[in-house]
């Protein structure tokens, strides 16, 4: 079944749409392969003078928000650019945190290979708050809402905690499997037992901005599949 824009729209006016972006599609064009399929030229496809507000990492699902004329790519750019956006991810996280806004306040400077490091020196300003929504056995739920859009961002800042995204292998995070949760687990003979989670265990999942007549709008996106399987095997174990 071929992925398709128009059924990912969670808000739509005459000025934007704001889609649930699947994990694995990249926002723009990759450079190792321009004839990937990518969200702008999905969004071009289906309004003519559509044009990406933000990015979301390939492997990171949710809340992507686009615009569909050039005024109202200049409005939401400003948002952006002036940080009046508000975007919460939730991630799956390693180890048990009690996090109450919890501020994260490091420089990141991007790498040639794709990975950010943070470089007190360098690096550009970047901040991130996190608080725990829910802790299970050994991992917790976590909203990051970040200040700045940097590369990366979360994903570092998380690490920097000692709390690693989920199958985030670019920065310590290692597979979450079935059998670490339930006690009584049998895996037929002769099969290899999957992640639970097969990429970065994040999702964006609500956005805040405001629409071309000042009105201000909040999207949530509800976790895909395999974010919900994941949250649920955690409630459902721990």
């Amino acid at each position: 079944m071929k992925w398709k824009i128009e059924d990912a729209i969670l808000f739509e006016n005459s000025d934007f749409f704001v889609i649930n972006k699947p994990s694995g599609i990249s926002t723009l064009d990759e450079r190792k392969d321009v004839f990937a399929p990518n969200i702008l030229r999905l969004a071009k496809a289906y309004s003519d003078d559509a044009q990406v507000g933000h990015r979301l990492d390939k492997e990171t699902s949710g809340a992507l928000v686009i615009a569909k004329n050039p005024e109202a790519y200049r409005h939401i750019s400003m948002q952006f650019e002036h940080r009046e956006t508000a975007k919460r991810y939730h991630a799956v996280v390693e180890g048990m945190h009690d996090w109450d806004g919890m501020l994260v306040n490091l420089p990141i400077l991007p790498l040639k290979d794709g990975i950010v490091v943070i470089d007190r020196a360098k690096g550009k300003h970047a901040e991130t708050w996190f608080q725990t929504l829910k802790v299970y056995k050994n991992y917790t739920l976590v909203e990051c809402m970040p200040i700045t859009g940097r590369m990366h961002q979360i994903r570092i800042h998380l690490a920097c905690l000692k709390a690693p995204i989920v199958a985030d292998s670019m920065y310590g995070g290692k597979d979450i499997f079935l059998s670490e949760l339930k006690k009584k687990f049998h895996l037929k003979q002769d099969t290899e037992e999957l992640p639970l989670i097969r990429r970065v265990a994040l999702h964006a999942h609500s956005l805040s901005f405001n629409l071309l007549d000042g009105s201000p709008i909040t999207v949530e996106a509800p976790y895909p599949k395999d974010f919900g399987v994941l949250v649920k095997q955690l409630e459902k174990f721990s």
